[in-house]
């Protein structure tokens, strides 16, 4: 009878042996889950939080832009629009050699003025969003031919789609910070741009003949930063190669958004 009590006893402080290790390691695996839960509900707060800073980031430097265009085409513009009118006015009082000179001067600044309309067009998102990406980009490289910067070649392939407008601009910044970074850095002489719509998605290849730079070395300033957190604002994936001596190329591979995404975008802008 002892042994059977015994045996009872010890039945009994197993069966609550097992039930604190079962109530630890289902308090364990909740604990868990739950402190999971809370450092991915953090992380998506932290990652909102900085799309949400990137993005006013990106709406100053617009309205900067465009600021800076209004500037150069209405008053910096305009003073160069009398200075050929001024001009005009004293090319007929002078002597045909003397006129002349006065022609090449009038000529120099009428191509000046020009080219700030044509440096304005690019800073303002609304001309862009105006004229298309396509033509947005011409205007870059045409200005870049004139001005005898590069040489450079422009394709369009496939049935043109069109992008969330918001969007249309960040591509076209990024492509722009290329462009800036190919005149300041690469020592390049030609440039080539490639625009392919597919299907699901718009692919964007650019490639100069620069000097290149290593990957290991390449700086954070130097614009890559900038253009990588652009892409990610948009859901685009942004790859570039490059090595010494071998040009700098680019892939931007922008995912077409459904019509519920752009009803999205639009309620976040």
């Amino acid at each position: 009878m002892l042994e059977k009590e015994q045996i009872l006893l010890i039945v009994y402080f197993t069966v609550i042996i097992l039930f604190f290790i079962i109530f630890g390691i289902v308090f364990f695996i909740a604990f868990q889950k739950r402190k999971n839960k809370l450092l991915l509900k953090s992380f998506k707060d932290q990652q909102r939080f900085e799309d949400a800073l990137f993005k006013s980031k990106i709406e100053i430097q617009e309205q900067t832009l465009k600021n800076v265009s209004w500037e150069l085409h209405d008053n910096i513009g305009q003073l160069l629009s009398t200075a050929v009118m001024q001009i005009n006015m004293l090319n007929t009082n002078l002597d045909p050699e003397l006129a002349n000179s006065i022609q090449d001067v009038r000529s120099l600044v009428g191509d000046s003025l020009q080219e700030i309309r044509n440096l304005s067009k690019t800073l303002n998102n609304e001309v862009i969003q105006n004229i298309g990406l396509k033509e947005s980009i011409q205007v870059e490289l045409t200005r870049f031919e004139k001005l005898n910067f590069l040489k450079t070649k422009f394709s369009v392939t496939g049935d043109k789609t069109d992008l969330h407008p918001k969007d249309e601009i960040i591509v076209y910044r990024i492509i722009q910070e290329f462009f800036s970074n190919t005149i300041k850095y690469s020592q390049a002489s030609s440039l080539e741009i490639k625009i392919e719509y597919q299907i699901k998605n718009l692919i964007i290849s650019i490639k100069d003949d620069g000097i290149g730079f290593s990957k290991k070395n390449a700086k954070a300033g130097s614009g890559l930063l900038n253009m990588a957190s652009r892409s990610d604002l948009i859901n685009a994936k942004f790859e570039y190669e490059t090595a010494p001596g071998e040009g700098v190329s680019l892939r931007l591979t922008y995912p077409f958004k459904s019509n519920n995404e752009d009803i999205k975008n639009n309620e976040l802008g």
